[in-house]
């Protein structure tokens, strides 16, 4: 129980309540305002149709990419790197269906199969090839999980070598992410 002796006591009371809610108020503001990343029509975990899916082996699909926004870049953001990876593939051992990179700092998005972006680099996918490579899990799997993450960096947009792997990427990013998030996409035949 709190005693108050009098007026003095209770302004002191309130104006610390107030002092701490907005304290709150500010911190979830600022958690809102991160950096975020999204694929247009699907939520976080939602499950990509068909046309995304590797159009070569019987896997069904277009091979498209999938959309994607980010916004909330941090102050100093140089460039972005972009991958899309599927830790379920392989047998756990994870597959690459993604790698692009130097991504100018005005691009806050890239359209459902789009081109990438002038002056963008292709890293090396599953295939040991550049660009998007659509996901194909085997017939009767759980639907496998596709972790795609961007990662604001302060690297210029031509700071690194095109070709490079998920590893070889993130080894060069070391030091250079500002910030980082991502969303989960699923997908199953």
């Amino acid at each position: 129980m709190i005693r108050l002796n009098d007026a003095s006591d209770l302004r002191r009371l309130l104006t610390a309540g107030m002092c701490a809610t907005l304290v709150l108020v500010a911190a979830n503001v600022r958690a809102a305002d991160g950096f975020t990343l999204s694929s247009p029509g699907l939520a976080d975990g939602g499950t990509l149709d068909s046309s995304h899916a590797a159009s070569a082996n019987n896997c069904g699909g277009g091979n498209v990419s999938p959309a994607l926004q980010w916004r909330n870049a941090p102050a100093g953001t140089k460039s972005y790197a972009v991958t899309l990876f599927d830790p379920d593939g392989a047998k756990g051992l994870g597959i690459v269906h993604w790698v692009l990179y130097g991504l100018a700092p005005s691009v806050t998005g890239l359209g459902s199969g789009a081109t990438p972006p002038a002056g963008s680099v292709a890293g090396t996918n599953r295939t040991g090839g550049p660009g998007y490579y659509g996901p194909c899990p085997p017939v009767g799997d759980v639907p496998h999980h596709y972790v795609v993450q961007i990662y604001a960096l302060d690297l210029p947009p031509d700071a690194l070598p095109a070709g490079l792997t998920r590893d070889a990427l993130q080894a060069a990013m070391k030091d250079h992410v500002l910030a980082a998030t991502s969303t989960v996409l699923r997908y199953g035949r």
